[in-house]
């Protein structure tokens, strides 16, 4: 369906409209900027691109996922080699993205490089499915590490109440909206802050471990490989928490727009940020196990806490609060950059007309950020943390797979399309198989929540073709749609 031409107008004073077809155009799009039109401007510098990837990546997953891991592989010694592949296979993933994020230059990640290869209809379903279910459950995820991290000081001799959790909880998740409302330059300013305060973190957990190790305190690492056997039911839900853990290397395509030097800083800052993370997380594994049991490790509620009150005393108190600043970074991170998959989408004709918006003043996409605060609401207060981390996950996976395979397509559909980076093609064949793989296996190992994220991802199809297909809506329904 096209969309019938929009008038640009300023609503309240306060938002402009895009122009024909609702799009605003694409900051290279080289189409002049018309008087009192706004765009989103180019504030991504190499060191805001980096601290995006780390700051997002970085944050629930490392306090969070060693506990899922440990228990789908049932040793030492496999939790540590899922930790590296699984560090490995995402560095694959984040190049294949680094040559998507260079060749074709527009904002919106993975439902721009969908539409790009395969068309509107799984576009489609890629927002669709990330509105409804991927954000909101990935957001409330993370959030309620942070809520649970930062009153971990105030209870420590006893139980943190969920109550609790959640509503302090919910204060983040509403500060993180209102901070992205307001600024982009501050919502980067605090994310390198925040980045900072991650790896402060880590290095507080790696330090203390090396120095068990050069004392030489690995019981825990003989027999390493010893003790239940991985299944097959197991693996996937291991690779998962894992993949979970690294998730985040592909948020700097979603503002691929507002970076300074695409075809430089892109690829730089992914590879930078990757292998950093990668050996942040593996060295972290083994600082935990230096101090503490696989039994320990698995009746924890809290990993780095328990491990650094062993080893650090009174200072132990800190770790918690870096911990939370980690888990908002990654909150602050995440939605910064999903908001422009909707404003995208929104552009492109595929969600209401509003979330294409700017405010005229703040130069941010306001609509397509707290369009996910009430979905997240209602996620938090739902749901529960691994049950909703095994819920999203296969969306996201599928999704992600099949935009390796469409760069795999576009090869051979686009053989003259510019690419200035560009990866050896067995790294997309391997990295797509395998989120397929995973897919695939989830359905056996997790049939409930794989199927509820499957039956949820459907729907998109008939949505696509009532509101986007269906030329003739009443009048009441095109107002709904903003139309």
């Amino acid at each position: 369906m096209v969309r019938k031409a929009a008038v640009t107008t300023v609503s309240n004073g306060s938002y402009l409209q895009g122009q024909a077809n609702g799009r605003l155009p694409s900051m290279d799009s080289g189409q002049p900027a018309r008087e009192g039109k706004v765009v989103l401007k180019k504030k991504v510098t190499l060191l805001r691109g980096i601290s995006i990837i780390i700051g997002t990546i970085i944050g629930a997953g490392i306090f969070i996922s060693p506990k899922g891991i440990l228990k789908n592989t049932g040793s030492v010694g496999m939790s540590l080699t899922v930790w590296t592949v699984c560090g490995i296979l995402s560095l694959f993933g984040a190049l294949c993205y680094a040559e998507l994020g260079t060749c074709i230059k527009k904002s919106g990640g993975h439902y721009t490089y969908i539409l790009e290869a395969f068309g509107p209809l799984p576009a489609f379903v890629r927002v669709w499915v990330e509105l409804l279910i991927i954000r909101p459950a990935a957001t409330a995820v993370i959030s309620l590490a942070f809520g649970r991290y930062i009153l971990e000081p105030f209870f420590m001799q006893c139980e943190i109440p969920e109550l609790a959790i959640k509503l302090i909880t919910a204060v983040g998740i509403t500060l993180v909206m209102v901070l992205n409302s307001t600024s982009v330059s501050w919502s980067a300013r605090i994310q390198i802050f925040l980045t900072f305060c991650k790896l402060v973190a880590i290095l507080i957990i790696i330090v203390p471990g090396v120095i068990q190790l050069i004392k030489g305190e690995t019981q825990h690492f003989k027999n390493a490989f010893a003790g239940n056997d991985a299944s097959v039911m197991g693996l996937p839900l291991a690779f998962y928490s894992g993949m979970y853990a690294y998730s985040g290397w592909f948020y700097l395509n979603f503002v691929t727009e507002e970076v300074e030097n695409p075809e430089k800083n892109i690829p730089l800052a992914i590879c930078i940020s990757m292998i950093i993370v990668t050996v942040g997380y593996v060295l972290t594994n083994v600082a935990y196990f230096t101090t503490i049991s696989a039994g320990e490790l698995l009746l924890s509620k809290a990993v780095a806490v328990t491990f650094a009150e062993r080893l650090m005393g009174n200072f132990s108190l800190a770790v918690p609060v870096f911990v939370a600043l980690s888990c908002f970074g990654s909150m602050n991170g995440g939605i910064f950059a999903v908001s422009r998959m909707f404003f995208v989408a929104s552009r492109e004709g595929h969600l209401p007309e509003i979330l294409s918006m700017i405010h005229v003043r703040k130069h941010t996409p306001l609509p397509a950020v707290i369009v996910l605060h009430p979905l997240t609401m209602i996620m938090l207060f739902n749901g529960d943390l691994y049950s909703l981390l095994n819920f999203l996950s296969f969306a996201r996976w599928l999704f992600i797979g099949l935009v390796v395979a469409g760069l795999i397509y576009l090869r051979y559909k686009r053989p003259d399309m510019p690419r200035p980076f560009k990866v050896p093609l067995f790294i997309p064949a391997l990295f797509s198989f395998t989120c397929l793989f995973m897919v695939a296996l989830s359905l056996y190992s997790d049939p409930v929540n794989t199927g509820i994220g499957f039956a949820i991802t459907l729907t998109g199809v008939p949505a696509y073709y009532l509101f986007i297909v269906w030329d003739k809506k009443p009048k009441w329904f095109r107002k709904l749609l903003g139309k």
